[in-house]
C-alpha cells in the first residue's frame, strides 16, 4: 500500500517524506486520520468491557453497563485527541530552541502519526486482559519511539545531532504528558462519572 499510514510500518523513512510533502500541500490533512484512528481504542474498549469483561478472580468476570462503557469510551476518545493536540503544542513550543519553525498544524500532525502504533494497539481492548494489554502497549510504545527518533530529522529538516536531542526532549515531555492525562482521566471516571458494574458472571 502507498498510504503513508501503512508505510510507517513498512518503510518509515519513505513515509515521513510523503507525510512532510502532504503537510506542506494540506496542513490539516492529518485531522481526519487522527479523528478516525482515535476511534479504534475507544470503540474496542466499549465492546470489550460490555461483552467480554475482565477477570478479577478465578471464578468471576466483571463487565460494565452500556452507559458506563459509553462514558469510558467517550472519555478515552476525547482524552486521546486532546492529548495528541497538546503534544503538538509542546513540540511547536520546543522547536524554537532548535532553529526550526514548523507550524502548529505540522507539529500536531507529526504527533498524530507518531501515536499511530498506540491507536492500532487499542484493538486489544476487545479482550481487556491485563497481560495482553500491557504487552501491546509496550510494543506500541517502542515503535512509537522508533517513529519519533527516525522521523523528526526528516519532518523538521534538522541536522542529525539536533534531531536526536529534540527527539529526546519530545520523548520526555510526551511521557510526562501521557501519565498526567491518563491519571486525570482515570480519577475523573471513577470519582466524577461513577462507573456502574454489571453483576459478575461465572467464567465459562
Amino acid at each position: 500500500m502507498n498510504s503513508p499510514l501503512f508505510k510507517l510500518f513498512t518503510h518509515p523513512a519513505d513515509a515521513w517524506l510523503d507525510i512532510r510533502r502532504a503537510e506542506e500541500d494540506n496542513p490539516q490533512q492529518y485531522l481526519p486520520r487522527l479523528l478516525a484512528l482515535a476511534l479504534i481504542p475507544a470503540v474496542c474498549l466499549f465492546v470489550g468491557t460490555t461483552t467480554f469483561g475482565w477477570s478479577l478472580a478465578a471464578e468471576e468476570r466483571v463487565r460494565l453497563s452500556i452507559g458506563s462503557a459509553a462514558q469510558l469510551a467517550g472519555l478515552l476518545y476525547t482524552t486521546t485527541v486532546i492529548g495528541v493536540m497538546l503534544m503538538g503544542v509542546m513540540i511547536r513550543w520546543m522547536s524554537r530552541g532548535f532553529n526550526t519553525q514548523p507550524s502548529l498544524n505540522q507539529c500536531i500532525g507529526f504527533a498524530a502519526y507518531c501515536a499511530t502504533p498506540w491507536f492500532f494497539a487499542g484493538v486489544v481492548g476487545l479482550m481487556p486482559i491485563r497481560w495482553l494489554a500491557f504487552a501491546a502497549l509496550m510494543a506500541a510504545s517502542v515503535y512509537a519511539s522508533v517513529l519519533l527518533y527516525g522521523g523528526l530529522q526528516t519532518f523538521m529538516r534538522l541536522k542529525k545531532e539536533q534531531a536526536l536531542l529534540f527527539a529526546t526532549c519530545v520523548w520526555g515531555v510526551g511521557l510526562l504528558l501521557l501519565v498526567t492525562i491518563l491519571v486525570a482521566m482515570i480519577l475523573f471516571w471513577f470519582n466524577g462519572l461513577m462507573p456502574e458494574y454489571v453483576r459478575p458472571a461465572s467464567l465459562d
